[in-house]
């Protein structure tokens, strides 16, 4: 399914032909930039490219924009009570504000009207190729890529455009992270994970067993136990609980004012903790590991009802699992418990199927990009990746400023060529950068920032694009 070409867009298919290492015909897009995704980080890609005067085509393998906040979506892992866990004001993209109107905490149909009216009030559907999937994309001539695309699903021929530079925001949160467990083949009862999960009705009146303590992990731990004749939540480790408020306001905008004015980061983690101390108390009492680590050195987990249901007996924490059997679970604690169904909240893995691990600089074969900025990868000036950030508060406007660093940089190309090749070997010299503080080592905190630091490290690029 192809756009309307009548706003002026030149269609691929007719475009000029270039030669191709392997005899395939090739469309050449001249100096048009490729973007794949047309979820958040997608769609404003398209438009701070469009805005810097560049032509874009961009491609989407679904029938829709939203990306994994459209539910419609097979890759999504919304369910039907997913609502935002990072505040209105801190999730927004900047020059296209919520209204005042919503909650704090949107629910995810209002994420998706949200990207619907922000592709209509930037006119940015007429550049998307819906239905269309990336299948590869290979760098030739230098720094031009060759990406060739298919309908969704695999029906009907390849096409194959060469484009002056590529943007990838394809997401990282819709490829599965699955545990190995002893004896889980043999298990008898329904497993599943939490990318599956779409409905309470799923859980309702089941033994259920969440095993994870991330984000999703504790609403689906908390939705079963408003659902399921009984809980249990298996972490590997004791985390830090936020509320969701804290102070009356949303407690990442408390946390913003704290860097705002600078506080030390031990300070904040004092505050945190006297704040948790004043609230909840030591939640050892209620069966939960005691914290490894101090605050801020994981992801955050932000639940204010989690504790509410632990402390009313609606879930049960249990320690990690040791191994499955047939009828049931063992705990490393040597508990035996069973359940009917195991929901594994095991997190996702960044996926890119269709570029050589290596031009990510994957050299070990782990799938961890080595990007700087998250975002550049080294020895590739005209590649890019939006979106692959795990960071403390919400995630549009950090992508906002990357495309727009990245469409700048497009610009000097054009323009200065020198300059922007000082710049490209700034940013081989930083790819592993980190831009957070210390965090456990685990693939959850591959991408974790810390939105101010990374904000700061956007706008010194950004000078230096500028010369100042």
């Amino acid at each position: 399914m192809s756009p309307s070409t009548e706003h002026g867009r030149p269609d691929p298919e007719t475009t000029t032909l270039a030669p191709s290492r392997d005899g395939r015909p090739v469309s050449d897009r001249g100096d048009t930039v490729c973007v794949i995704g047309a979820g958040a980080s997608g769609l404003t890609a398209v438009k701070n490219l469009t805005e810097h005067g560049f032509g874009v085509d961009c491609y989407e393998r679904e029938t829709g924009v939203g990306g994994g906040w459209n539910w419609r979506h097979d890759r999504s892992p919304v369910y039907a009570s997913t609502h935002l866990i990072s505040s209105r004001p801190f999730t927004q993209f900047p020059d296209f504000p919520m209204p005042d109107s919503w909650p704090d905490y949107p629910h995810h149909s209002q994420l998706l009207s949200y990207f619907e009216r922000y592709a209509d009030h930037f006119d940015l559907r007429r550049h998307i190729w819906f239905g269309t999937e990336v299948v590869r994309v290979e760098p030739v001539d230098g720094d031009r890529w060759d990406v060739t695309t298919r309908s969704t699903g695999g029906y009907g021929p390849e096409r194959t455009s060469r484009y002056a530079a590529v943007l990838v925001a394809n997401g990282h949160n819709w490829s599965p992270k699955l545990p190995r467990y002893e004896g889980l083949e043999e298990f008898r009862g329904e497993v599943m994970h939490a990318s599956s999960y779409k409905d309470p009705a799923q859980l309702r009146g089941k033994r259920v067993l969440v095993v994870g303590a991330g984000n999703t992990g504790c609403d689906l731990a908390v939705e079963a136990a408003q659902q399921a004749s009984r809980c249990w939540h298996s972490t590997r480790r004791g985390y830090w609980y936020a509320p969701k408020y804290v102070l009356g306001r949303p407690a990442d905008q408390v946390n913003d004012a704290l860097l705002s004015w600078r506080v030390p980061l031990r300070l904040r983690q004092w505050l945190y903790h006297r704040t948790l101390r004043l609230t909840v108390g030591d939640l050892t009492r209620f069966g939960l590991p005691k914290p490894d680590h101090r605050v801020y050195e994981t992801h955050p987990i932000a639940n204010s009802q989690l504790v509410y249901y632990v402390g009313h007996g609606e879930i049960t924490p249990v320690p990690e699992v040791a191994r499955f059997h047939p009828g049931g679970v063992t705990l490393t604690d040597g508990r035996e418990i069973d359940p009917e169904l195991v929901v594994f909240a095991t997190g996702y893995l960044p996926r890119f199927e269709f570029l050589d691990p290596g031009i990510l600089g994957d050299a070990d074969g782990s799938g961890r990009p080595r990007l700087w900025l998250h975002a550049f990868p080294p020895g590739h000036p005209t590649l890019a990746v939006a979106g692959l950030l795990q960071p403390d508060s919400g995630l549009f406007t950090l992508a906002h400023w990357q495309t727009v660093l990245f469409a700048r940089s497009l610009r000097l190309r054009r323009e200065q060529p020198q300059r922007a090749a000082a710049f490209a070997s700034r940013a081989a010299a930083g790819a592993g950068e980190r831009y957070a503080g210390k965090v456990k080592d685990s693939s959850r905190h591959w991408f974790e920032v810390g939105h101010v630091d990374y904000l700061r490290a956007v706008q010194r690029a950004l000078d230096e694009l500028e010369g100042k």
